[in-house]
């Protein structure tokens, strides 16, 4: 391949930059350029801020690009679906004409043919890729941070920062998939398990609907106020400890659903299960000290239809409710949740609430451990 001759401040992809910033900038493109990474690519990676990991990306993903036309016709799928489903993913959509597709992408694509041939409807695919496009994009932030914590070092010039941060990736990257695999298949041995008590509990042939489910909300008291007053990192360094926090305690039968920035939503099939593992989590925001916010938390039990990795619902929303007029270290449950572990907690009467959304005051109460 013949090597580009672009001039890159005309292009503005120096804009913005001086000095030495500007020069270690110049010599990352220019490698980049003699590499044959195109001037599309090269545009777009450094109007995201990203252009210091394409070493790392072609390294992953290989030199080959495809333009959406061309991953349709090899994978034997038409674009439209193929666009929606990058977007199901959550994946930028590239301009049509732009070589943007990687063999990843291609093998993603055939693998969508294959499943439809299997009889797997386009809204069940997606509905997957939506699920799988939310939790591994989570997994690949962190996945990114870990080679660039090896290489990283006080006067390291970004041209070389880059091509050490390659070299990690290429190195650490064999590792993922077998990894990714192992840990899907464990999570996916526990789920079939337990939906196939589930539906034994049913009559048989019929797919699994709404059943019994416990849901606890618990939220960081005060927090769209510390958004007010706090620098952005600082929130997500809380919001990323309250994950970390929620997924301590979410120990079998209890699961971390998902966290939504100053709130984590658990279930169980059990109420007794999920009531320890929220005062457990109240118990483990106090721990944090002064500089993390309280938490608190509301509970209840009711049917529940579960899609998508998600659970849709009169408990879901009944226990959001009651976490929002839960005080600051608190657990609050309705009368349904504490008639079924009555004798397992301290109660106590928080009075009958009218809640957002609910039709019916409901009656609350709050949980505590029975004392030894």
């Amino acid at each position: 391949m013949p090597e580009q001759q672009i001039d890159f401040a005309a292009e503005g992809l120096l804009d913005g930059l001086e000095g030495p910033e500007r020069a270690e900038r110049l010599a990352l493109l220019e490698h980049l350029a003699a590499d044959g990474v195109p001037l599309a690519e090269l545009r777009r990676a450094t109007a995201a801020g990203t252009v210091m990991f394409l070493p790392a990306d072609r390294a992953i993903a290989g030199d080959e690009r495809y333009t959406a036309a061309q991953v349709a016709q090899l994978a034997d799928i038409d674009v439209g679906f193929l666009v929606t489903a990058r977007r199901a993913i959550g994946l930028p959509i590239p301009e049509p004409d732009e070589a943007a597709f990687t063999d990843a992408d291609l093998e993603t694509a055939r693998l969508i043919h294959v499943t439809r041939e299997a009889g797997i409807s386009d809204e069940e695919n997606l509905e997957l890729l939506r699920v799988l496009g939310r939790g591994l994009s989570q997994a690949a932030e962190s996945l990114r941070a870990l080679p660039l914590k090896l290489v990283v070092a006080p006067g390291i010039s970004e041209h070389e920062l880059a091509s050490r941060y390659a070299q990690a990736s290429a190195a650490l990257y064999p590792l993922v998939d077998p990894l990714l695999r192992n840990v899907l298949a464990l999570h996916l041995r526990h789920a079939t398990e337990s939906e196939v008590i589930s539906a034994m509990e049913r009559s048989g042939g019929q797919l699994p609907g709404s059943r019994e489910i416990t849901v606890c909300f618990a939220d960081l008291v005060g927090f769209t106020r510390l958004g007010e007053e706090v620098a952005p990192e600082e929130l997500g360094r809380l919001a990323a400890r309250l994950e970390a926090l929620a997924s301590d305690v979410a120990q079998p039968p209890v699961r971390l659903i998902k966290t939504i920035g100053d709130a984590a939503m658990l279930t169980a099939t059990e109420p007794q299960p999920l009531l320890d593992a929220a005062l457990a989590l109240l118990d483990a925001a106090d721990a944090e000290g002064e500089d993390f916010p309280q938490l608190r938390a509301g509970t209840a039990v009711g049917p529940a239809l579960s899609r998508a990795g998600d659970w849709f619902g009169r408990p879901v929303n009944l226990a959001s409710r009651i976490t929002q007029v839960a005080r600051p270290g608190s657990l609050l449950a309705d009368r349904q949740v504490r008639e079924a572990v009555r004798e397992d907690y301290r109660w106590s009467y928080a009075g009958e609430r009218r809640l957002r959304g609910v039709r019916e005051p409901v009656s609350l109460f709050r949980a505590r451990r029975l004392v030894a």
